[in-house]
């Protein structure tokens, strides 16, 4: 299901580590090839639109990236590809434009499984991400994508009460639970104290939910979008 050369599409940064981290880094140890690709910046939202280009906005953006450096690291991954469309906003740009992007990571990287975001989730970006990666994946084009599957993002995800993430794809994260929160704790602007799903706390909880529901101790939950088997 999750094969041996694995591309990430996520959104901001962070997203990565909470939604795949421990799989990351459990595929990494296995001898997985793997490439994560930020789409946004993810901090300019945190600013009013006519201060998204400065000083302070900018260095905002650096520290970011910086921190999702640290985190790849901390993953043992290489440093990730990073892309500049704007943070909570990617409604003001053509799906067809990001799309792209993904078309071209996609050609480049030739990976066999793609790790994205859930519609089931609060923020815009992440469900425009998936939408994009639909798109970009769908069955006809030109690429080697077997599997699309979908991750939840803590404080994003299970906030749209409205309707819950539903995953049928669980992934064994004890031994790499810790590395997961080694490379969230990169990210200090983005954790608060516990109960903050962000927080050490709240993400080693959340493997432990997801873990009884598959009969392990942790856990990471996916839903496969699609699959196919050759």
């Amino acid at each position: 299901m999750i094969g041996s050369k694995i591309l990430v599409i996520a959104a901001h940064p962070d997203d990565e580590v909470l939604g795949c981290g421990g799989t990351l880094a459990r595929y990494r140890l296995a001898g997985a090839s793997i490439r994560i690709v930020f789409l946004g910046e993810g901090s300019t939202a945190r600013f009013p639109h006519s201060e998204i280009d400065g000083v302070e906005a900018l260095a905002a953006v650096e520290y970011r990236a910086n921190s999702a450096r640290e985190a790849a690291d901390i993953l043992g991954l290489d440093t990730p590809r990073f892309h500049d469309f704007p943070c909570c906003r990617f409604d003001t740009v053509p799906v067809i434009e990001i799309g792209k992007v993904i078309e071209a990571e996609i050609a480049e990287f030739k990976p066999d499984t793609v790790f994205t975001h859930t519609d089931v989730d609060v923020n815009i970006d992440h469900r425009i991400t998936l939408q994009a990666c639909l798109q970009a994946t769908r069955p006809g084009a030109s690429n080697a994508v077997a599997n699309l599957l979908s991750f939840e993002i803590q404080s994003s995800t299970e906030w749209r009460f409205i309707e819950q993430f539903k995953p049928n794809l669980f992934v064994d994260i004890d031994k790499t639970l810790q590395i997961k929160q080694d490379a969230m704790a990169a990210y200090d602007t983005e954790t608060k104290p516990y109960p903050f799903p962000r927080s050490s706390e709240g993400i080693k909880a959340h493997a432990m939910v997801r873990g009884m529901q598959a009969g392990v101790t942790h856990a990471e939950a996916f839903q496969v979008i699609r699959s196919i088997v050759s």
